[in-house]
């Protein structure tokens, strides 16, 4: 084997092992969020993918920049989500596709309510100008739906905000509660309306009053007020 080859089977080898790292650092973090939330310490997930805080800095500076990296994979669904329902014929399905497609995110993946509370912090204007736009493309979709009369005319896009941050309380402190959740949802569908379906809510949830959570079971910080 010449030197140059040689050179570049080490660079290979570095390469790869720099991608093993990230993704053992990504998953790590994923549980960590699930379990203790996103205010978690850094080196607890350097330890759950068992390697240096040096190795993990190096892949992610800041906290910021590791949690949009734990769940960039659910944020960009949420962003196609949003194009899917502004090129939908009909607004009132489109945005119906974008709650139940967020909502579903946040149940299944026990880390990610929190971070989508958070709204990850912008650090810089790249990301500050992806939020402006998701603002921007919310209020269309709920403009169009309304002019086709399916939404309620005093409907108000912070009306869906308010109601995620609900679905995110609800699965935080029901994390095992699919059917709870469900119909929520569904709930919230039926309020938006201009005129409600009659078609059946989902199945019900088993929860009682007896089995009332007392406190969210993941450490889910209050949105930020901008």
């Amino acid at each position: 084997m010449t030197t140059e080859s040689s050179r570049n089977t080490a660079r290979d080898t570095v390469r790869a092992d720099a991608r093993r790292n990230r993704e053992r650092l990504l998953a790590a973090a994923r549980a960590v969020f699930a379990e203790h939330g996103i205010d978690a310490p850094m080196a607890t997930v350097a330890r759950r993918a068992g390697v240096g805080a040096a190795t993990l800095y190096r892949h992610f500076p800041t906290r910021e920049a590791l949690v949009r990296g734990a769940f960039a994979r659910q944020m960009e669904t949420c962003g196609r989500a949003l194009g899917d329902a502004l090129a939908a014929d009909d607004p009132w399905t489109g945005l119906t596709h974008l709650v139940e497609t967020v909502c579903a995110l946040q149940r299944e993946e026990r880390g990610f309510p929190a971070a989508f509370l958070d709204a990850f912090p912008e650090t810089g204007e790249e990301h500050a100008r992806s939020r402006e736009q998701a603002e921007r493309d919310l209020t269309v979709l709920v403009r169009r739906a309304q002019a086709s009369g399916a939404l309620r005319p005093d409907f108000h896009p912070s009306d869906l905000v308010v109601a995620l941050v609900a679905h995110c309380g609800l699965v935080a402190a029901l994390p095992d509660d699919p059917r709870a959740s469900r119909r929520l949802v569904a709930y919230l569908l039926r309020s938006f309306r201009a005129s409600p379906p009659d078609a059946p809510l989902p199945p019900p949830t088993t929860l009682t009053l007896r089995g009332f959570p007392a406190t969210p079971e993941s450490g889910a910080r209050a949105p930020r007020r901008t």
